[in-house]
């Protein structure tokens, strides 16, 4: 297994598309995706039950030629149960050489002993979504993210992010924010997100909502909205984010690029030589930076430069 340390930021925009898309093969061999960085083959809610069997075929045609091409994307899978995934990779993953690992859609405490028994065995990484009601309900939500926490630790080499299903928590509500409208908006769905965040973030890259708007004119309003999202992200702990277009990509991409003072100050914190003294001013002379409290953000800064770049202040 590769290491998880750097994989878990270069996941980054991951985008979605159904098991159907035959056409990723010639635009991946094409550099016609730029700033692609892992893409997720679904399964599950993209598919019509009936179209099940003829998707997986499809997306075993595309598996296999996808192996022929340089330079790939990390590649998921998202599949439907602890049931599918068993028959899924017993028939196509397992002799896949190229498979990153698996999405678990709605995982909660109702299919997570299921999906981990099949984790450990499979051995490939696991991005467990967290999107059910179980979850988003104010009743059972401490309970549910609590165990989940404590389920997941046991296996969390191979954890690579958590994500967020939050079109799944506006549909419980019956919501949908629209282009002007960011998640953090929309309070009953930002409470339930920032309760993800204080359980896994310590200890788990977790990953960005997905931004339903991609096209339009609309004043270029899809891309301000999608920036904005993004910003806010950031600030409160997300690390990447889902796609569903490949026009999101760059943005998405260029929303981790670290700021030039931020490496600089990030480059002290790790190389700290100032003996007695926990606290000293930043490269540029702004802020503070103290060795206890900021060798963390130091560490993740480091590697998001390293993946994404740098951009100058």
């Amino acid at each position: 297994m590769l290491d998880k340390e750097v994989l878990q930021y270069k996941v980054g925009g991951l985008l979605y598309m159904p098991a159907f898309q035959a056409n990723i093969v010639k635009k991946i061999e094409k550099n016609q995706l730029p700033k692609l960085n892992s893409i997720a083959f679904c399964l599950e809610d993209s598919i019509q039950d009936e179209f099940l069997d003829k998707a997986e075929k499809s997306l075993q045609i595309i598996l296999r030629e996808l192996e022929n091409l340089q330079n790939l994307p990390l590649i998921f899978v998202r599949i439907r149960s602890p049931r599918h995934l068993e028959t899924f990779h017993d028939k196509i993953g397992s002799k896949s050489k190229i498979l990153t690992g698996y999405i678990l859609p709605k995982f909660d405490m109702s299919n997570s002993r299921s999906f981990i028994k099949l984790a450990k065995e499979i051995n490939l990484f696991i991005m467990p979504t967290l999107e059910s009601e179980r979850i988003s309900s104010i009743l059972t939500r401490k309970t549910e993210l609590l165990s989940l926490k404590q389920v997941l630790d046991e296996i969390k080499s191979m954890v690579l992010n958590i994500r967020v299903g939050v079109n799944d928590f506006c549909n419980i509500y019956g919501l949908r924010r629209n282009i002007n409208q960011t998640i953090y908006d929309i309070g009953i769905v930002r409470d339930v997100l920032i309760d993800i965040l204080n359980v896994f973030a310590k200890d788990f890259v977790v990953s960005g909502a997905v931004w339903n708007y991609f096209n339009g004119d609309n004043g270029g309003a899809w891309a301000i909205g999608l920036k904005k999202e993004l910003e806010l992200d950031r600030a409160n702990g997300f690390i990447g984010k889902t796609a569903i277009h490949p026009a999101q990509l760059p943005i998405i991409f260029d929303s981790m690029k670290v700021s030039k003072n931020d490496l600089d100050d990030a480059k002290i914190l790790l190389n700290w030589r100032f003996g007695a003294h926990g606290v000293m001013k930043s490269a540029d002379g702004s802020r503070m930076n103290e060795i206890k409290c900021h060798l963390a953000w130091a560490k993740k800064i480091k590697i998001l430069s390293e993946i994404y770049g740098v951009i100058d202040d």
